[in-house]
């Protein structure tokens, strides 16, 4: 099964070319995956799998030692490292395998300050990625920590393999054919991605009994997507696996009301639960949490972008991964249960002829920009998308949770 995961990985989540070089970034727990698709790749043709092993336990230790300050600069060697795999056009894979708590002790503004020097540091090397000029990939792989956490009743080992076995059903790996089933899976969004595209739709209502309502204004030349992307290479792959989300980036200066979050969000390894967000012309003018107001306020104040949204997400609530009824207590499995908005960068692809734009020519096209991007989710099962459309006419999106286009 990790060698039939490794496969999806490399040839739809990467889509790796001959000659091309892949940077992994895992955790040491995650070393036999890691393995497994540097050898997929290696077999599909790529010149180099270049691993970058982290250690939570060390990070962790790293970030109680030291105070802020010294998160405010990175080594040389760091910066050219990572700016030279852009030069190259290297894809880039990440393994996401954390404890969902492992960082709750630690001050959130290391952690975002760390970010924040880092990806200002290394432009070359996210701009690359943030503008779909090479392919990136993140995907899970179970920790013992993240395993407990997702079931706390079963031994560790018993654990592992429970999470495995559901990372393997939300990637579709346990089934008969998974490259083709993607390829499925891939054609699956585009009826729905076409019908609202050419919807001409002026703003979206969501409401629910959360208390959410707000109202989320489009882009002029919107677009959505779903499943994979084009690089500007013209090579499609899929970003996230396991994917179940249509999104767009909306107009970040249009979006009114309140928004309750539906489940916690782990952001850099703290959980903020139970939170709400106001905005007011776009803006976050007040946000609330029962727990985790720290992390919450770290998160946007980052900086000005991530006052404002960058992604607006439809996902049915009876998704795959939410019938399975599983808290994976991480973004990239738990976004694709539900319905969810993004605050901080937008992104090109939502944009008509956004993709080759530069950042500055998609902000002033109403697209967010920001050092941030924190997807939190907000569906329920009687969450209400009302759209406006350009001529004044309302039609339901959302009813009761699923779509009703």
């Amino acid at each position: 099964m990790i060698n039939k995961y490794a496969q999806l990985i490399v040839k739809k989540g990467l889509n790796i070319q001959k000659g091309q070089d892949l940077v992994i970034t895992a955790d040491v727990e995650c070393a036999p995956l890691v393995k497994a698709v540097a050898k997929a790749a290696f077999a599909a043709g790529a010149r180099d799998v270049i691993p970058h092993y982290v250690d939570d336990e060390i990070a962790k230790a790293r970030y109680m030692h030291n105070d802020v300050d010294y998160f405010k600069e990175v080594p040389n060697y760091l910066v050219d490292l990572h700016n030279d795999y852009a030069k190259k056009h290297a894809a880039v894979l990440s393994i996401t395998s954390e404890d969902p708590e492992m960082f709750k002790e630690v001050d959130p503004m290391k952690m975002q300050t760390r970010m924040n020097t880092m990806h200002e540091a290394c432009k070359l090397f996210y701009d690359h990625l943030d503008l779909m000029i090479d392919r990136w990939c993140i995907v899970g792989a179970p920790s013992k920590r993240w395993a407990n956490k997702v079931f706390p009743d079963m031994s560790d080992q018993e654990a592992l393999e429970a999470l495995w076995q559901a990372i393997y059903h939300v990637c579709y790996v346990d089934t008969l054919d998974p490259l083709k089933t993607w390829d499925l899976h891939r054609v699956s969004f585009e009826n729905r991605v076409n019908k609202l595209n050419a919807m001409k739709i002026r703003s979206l209502h969501y409401t629910n009994s959360l208390g959410t309502d707000l109202t989320v204004g489009m882009n002029k030349d919107y677009l959505f997507a779903g499943g994979g992307s084009y690089t500007t290479d013209g090579l499609y792959s899929f970003p996230n696996m396991p994917t179940e989300e249509i999104f767009t980036s909306p107009n970040f200066k249009d979006v009114n009301g309140i928004v309750y979050a539906s489940l916690p969000l782990n952001n850099n390894g703290t959980l903020i639960k139970d939170f709400s967000l106001t905005f007011k012309d776009g803006r976050i003018v007040a946000y609330e949490a029962k727990e985790g107001l720290e992390a919450l306020r770290s998160m946007i104040e980052t900086d000005e972008g991530s006052h404002y949204l960058g992604e607006a997400a439809l996902v049915p609530y009876d998704s795959p991964i939410s019938q399975m009824g599983i808290l994976f207590y991480n973004t990239l499995f738990d976004e694709n249960a539900a319905c969810h908005l993004a605050i901080g960068k937008g992104f090109a692809e939502c944009l008509k002829d956004g993709v080759g734009m530069s950042k500055e020519e998609l902000y002033a096209h109403g697209v967010n920009d920001s050092l941030n991007h924190v997807d939190f989710m907000i569906g329920t099962p009687d969450l209400n998308i009302e759209a406006t459309l350009e001529d004044g006419s309302r039609v339901m999106i959302f009813k009761d949770g699923i779509f009703a286009i």
